[in-house]
């Protein structure tokens, strides 16, 4: 340490071995941010990542950057390129965050490299403040790791810091882990922070896996002492329990007192039966009575004694002779009772307790997922089988009509669950990718989406849905009704579509009129043509309300385009702001104009509009129209073959009319079959007499040469000196070109160009080049 703190060159520091430098931190810590810069710039390269991690205060301050040695620091430890690096601008977030997965899931080994290896630094602890995001795989081991009882102050700081959780390539796990998950959710989601759960290929899924997470994403599950968090309950729902225990003792000792001025003061007025019996309760139990209770359970609590739960989860105190009566009971004396009725059973799976037996985890989430026809109404009394029914109308999680299911037998039995459950926090985005839906599936997300107020994004994609798309509407229907509803975006993908794109997107937005973003795509029509649905007419023919849609996407399953059906959507969308139309074909050469006129005269305030794999090469008067649209900000043609057919009038057309277009901020052109001259071309939409403002432009795709790319980069130079140096453009993307073929000439031009501006390319292989052209002939 003396020698660090005595040296007075930089070279001084080289003469400390790293493990030298690591040793002495412990005692340098409190004096050694108070190096000179030029100092501190040779120390932090020889840090751990512990030290390092610490030191990012003091480099701020000496105006020095850390990020060149994190970045290192994952090229060495991780060694793999990252996805998306462009767009990457904290690495030490970045490296932190994949250290902890790797560390995690057992992938990365911290003996391997010094930096790692240090007796301060505990891999998760350290790590954990910094992951915003965290993937869960396959046997769910991570959630065992997590919930183990030396992470407690890990699964803590990620209950702060996580956002984003996932769960990918899922395996159906035993009875511990799915324990071990239930703690996980509940601490991250109901008492932490995430905000959004994703679902990734999964492709046979454990029904009552699934139906546990999306129900706790949902913020369902038991009442707060029902959890068991390292053998003791839940200390957050603990002291949640405490509260609302005391707001409803004084509450009905308020109820109390006023009974008993009644009878003081002698009103004898008349009541109902019902009234009377209130009152009388009011009277004798005074504060232990509490605010709501479960009619089955009154039911039967002069034949079973059962606790009680109210539909938002709150519970009073009682006196220790109710406690003898209402106390739960133990789960094995209730399996020796076997009560004749059924709603006996369910009252008393209900009751609020500590778990005394792992199966009380399983009769919530299958009674979630399973039908009524699995026989438990079956099992009922004509008079329980009302009450269900009755319950089933007047709950928020109204079942589904239509093709999925069906209301004549009281909807899903899970609703019954749903309305014994507390209700914690859930989070604002569900995302399901590549994963199986089945019918009682749909039904139980519909259930939960009718109530799922603080959902705000929706995606659902390649699920299988088909005709069971219904149900899922059904509930975002009853969802849009609640007054606290802040759905805003949903995005449904599939293979196959069981009705055209159009007549599903006036459905959607008829169901829901208060959405802000909707994608619909679908990559083929249904497999047997005969058997698709006929069009419904409650969709079709119904006028759809005023939306406030911004943001319409439609990948066509290769259907022709008719303006007409798309005409009132557009109507009802006056603040659409961007529209993508992808895989569509024009049944004849005046479906465009009329497009063009619809989009002209319904949405004033569109400002991006994208077409793709849309053949425009018989369109070109349209094209050009669109480029002197004064509205539009961002247009994109993406494989739609511009220049397939044409003329070289055509791209000066193309060129004088963006550099009178003062508006149009982005122009992108990808897989438009531009090659080098068509790309040196481009450049004089830069040139002095130009009134463009142009700032980015993707020529992604479209067969470029090192030897265009280099004269294009000439061209521009030569525009921005006669400008005076002034150019608005900002940015321009090369993805998939063919710069591999002369290194040396790609990498002059690149250089050359990113002192002019950004430009965002990859390490592409042209040998995929000829394949990638044919596909799009």
């Amino acid at each position: 340490p003396e020698a660090v703190m005595a040296a007075e060159r930089p070279r001084s520091l080289f003469a400390l071995s790293a493990a030298a430098v690591s040793r002495s931190m412990a005692a340098l810590e409190r004096d050694v941010w108070a190096l000179p810069g030029h100092l501190l710039r040779v120390l932090l390269p020889l840090l751990t990542v512990f030290h390092l991690e610490r030191a990012e205060d003091a480099a701020r301050r000496a105006g020095l950057s850390t990020q060149p040695i994190w970045r290192k620091l994952w090229d060495d430890v991780m060694k793999t390129r990252p996805p998306n690096s462009e767009s990457i601008t904290c690495w030490r977030k970045k490296f932190l965050e994949t250290f902890f997965s790797n560390v995690l899931h057992g992938v990365l080994d911290v003996s391997s490299d010094w930096r790692l290896n240090d007796r301060h630094f505990s891999p998760l602890l350290h790590s954990s403040p910094h992951v915003s995001q965290l993937t869960l795989c396959n046997m769910l081991q991570g959630a065992v790791e997590l919930t183990a009882e030396h992470n407690h102050r890990v699964l803590e700081n990620l209950a702060g810091s996580l956002r984003i959780l996932k769960f990918q390539h899922l395996l159906s796990c035993d009875q511990p882990v799915r324990r071990s998950l239930v703690l996980l959710l509940h601490r991250l989601i109901h008492h932490g922070s995430v905000s959004q759960v994703s679902m990734y290929s999964w492709p046979v899924p454990d029904t009552v896996l699934l139906a546990l997470i999306l129900t706790m994403s949902a913020g369902f599950w038991r009442s707060g002492n029902a959890l068991a968090y390292h053998g003791s309950p839940c200390g957050l729902c603990r002291e949640e329990d405490t509260a609302q225990s005391q707001e409803s003792a004084q509450e009905g000792a308020d109820r109390g007192c006023n009974a008993e001025q009644e009878r003081i003061g002698g009103e004898n007025q008349k009541r109902s039966p019902k009234e009377a019996g209130a009152h009388m309760n009011s009277v004798l139990s005074g504060p232990r009575s509490p605010p709501l209770r479960n009619p089955a359970c009154e039911e039967t609590s002069s034949e079973v004694p059962c606790g009680h739960t109210s539909i938002q989860g709150g519970s009073s105190p009682h006196s220790s002779s109710e406690q003898l009566s209402c106390h739960p009971i133990p789960r094995k004396t209730r399996r020796r009772m076997k009560p004749a009725v059924g709603r006996k059973r369910r009252c008393l799976r209900r009751s609020r307790g500590h778990y005394t037996d792992p199966e009380d985890l399983y009769d919530f989430v299958f009674t979630v997922a399973r039908e009524d026809n699995s026989g438990l109404l079956d099992k009922t009394s004509t008079t329980e089988r009302e009450n269900t029914e009755n319950w089933t109308s007047s709950s928020p999680g109204s079942p589904c009509t239509g093709h999925a299911g069906s209301k004549k037998r009281g909807g899903p039995a899970g609703i019954l669950s749903l309305k014994a459950a507390q209700r914690f926090r859930s989070v604002s985005t569900l995302e399901l990718f590549s994963i199986p839906l089945t019918g009682e599936t749909c039904r139980t997300l519909s259930n939960l989406l009718s109530s799922w107020v603080s959902l705000e994004n929706l995606v659902l994609s390649y699920n299988g849905l088909n005709a069971n798309i219904s149900c899922i509407l059904s509930g975002l229907r009853a969802l849009s009704r609640h007054p606290g509803c802040r759905f805003r975006a949903l995005r449904v993908s599939d293979m196959f579509s069981h009705m055209p794109c159009m007549e599903l997107v006036r459905c959607i937005l008829s169901a829901l009129p208060q959405l802000h973003t909707l994608s619909v795509s679908f990559d083929l029509k249904n497999q047997l043509e005969g058997s698709r649905p006929e069009a419904n007419p409650s969709c079709s023919e119904a006028e759809i309300p005023e939306s406030c849609l911004e943001v319409l996407e439609i990948r066509f399953p290769r259907e022709p385009l008719h303006t007409v059906f798309l005409l009132p959507v557009l109507k009802a969308s006056k603040s659409l702001q961007q529209l993508s139309l992808d895989s569509a074909t024009l049944p004849c050469p005046q479906e465009l104009g009329l497009l063009l006129e619809v989009l002209k005269e319904c949405t004033p305030n569109l400002k991006k509009l994208s077409f793709h794999d849309v053949n425009l090469a018989e369109h070109q008067k349209e094209v050009l129209l669109l480029l002197q649209d004064p509205g539009l900000q961002e247009i994109t043609f993406s494989f739609c073959r511009l220049f397939e057919s044409s003329t070289a009038e055509f791209l000066s057309e193309i060129i004088n009319t963006v550099k009178r277009n003062s508006s149009l901020k982005s122009l992108k052109l990808p897989g438009n079959r531009l090659g080098n001259h068509r790309l040196v071309a481009l450049a004089d939409i830069f040139s002095e007499d130009s009134s463009s403002s142009l700032c980015q432009l993707d020529v992604s795709s479209n067969c470029i040469k090192p030897d265009g790319l280099l004269e294009f980069t000439k061209k521009l130079e030569g525009h921005i000196q006669q400008r005076g140096g002034q150019l608005p453009f900002t940015q321009l993307r090369l993805f998939q070109n063919w710069l591999d073929q002369d290194a040396e000439t790609a990498q002059e031009a690149l250089r050359r160009l990113k002192a002019v501006c950004s430009v965002v390319n990859d390490a592409w292989d042209s040998s995929q080049a000829f394949a990638d052209y044919i596909s799009v002939m």
